[in-house]
Order: C-alpha cells, then structure tokens, then sequence
C-alpha cells in the first residue's frame, strides 16, 4: 500500500498559508486514499470529485464527505476496528463550514488505518 500517514497540523497550515490551493491537493488525496483503503477501485477519483464539487458548487461536497465516512467505517471495519457513523459528523461539520476539521479527522482515521 503507497498511503503514507500525513502530518494534520502541517496540512492545516500549508492548507492556510497557500489560501486553499494545498487544500485542493489533499482533498483530492483523501478522496483516492480513502478509494484505496475501502477497497473501492472504481469509486469516483479525486480529480472528479473536486470537479463535480466546483460544477455544483459545493452541494457534491456534502454528498462526498457523507461517502468518505461510509468509506472508512468500512475500511475500519474490514480490519477489524470498532467503526462508528463518521459519515454524519463530516456532513455536519461541512455543512456548518468547517470541513477543514472534516477533513483532519478523515486524515487522522488514514493515519491510524495505516498504521495498524
């Protein structure tokens, strides 16, 4: 497996200091990281999810941070972790604007999933 573990306060803060653009990168490593994890190899790309997210500006987002936390309470699940309903929490906190905070907490489950 090619994921390697991302520090999250470093992918804040470049996320912060490029104004967003190094966010676009990791949203769309998430999303294939996230693909690979699950087992999903023909689950929507990265490049493609943040394309549909631009087209309909910003509602496909909410889909796929639902999705991400399906994903990986899968992922979780398949390696015998407890799992939990991680899908709602990234809709909310996406929906209420902090999906940066989604996203760490997307980053801090791959972490763990690799490291296990």
């Amino acid at each position: 497996m090619g994921i390697q573990p991302r520090n999250i306060a470093v992918c804040i803060i470049l996320s912060l200091v490029t104004c967003g653009i190094y966010g676009i990168y990791w949203f769309i490593k998430l999303t294939d990281e996230v693909n690979e994890l699950a087992g999903n190899t023909d689950g929507t790309s990265g490049g493609v999810a943040f394309l549909l997210t631009l087209i309909t500006c910003g509602i496909y987002g909410w889909y796929w941070c639902y999705k991400q936390g399906e994903k990986l309470d899968a992922a979780k699940t398949a390696k015998g972790m407890p799992s939990s309903n991680s899908g709602i929490l990234y809709l909310i906190l996406q929906f209420v604007g902090l999906g940066i905070v989604a996203y760490a907490l997307m980053q801090s489950e791959i972490n763990r999933l690799v490291q296990e």
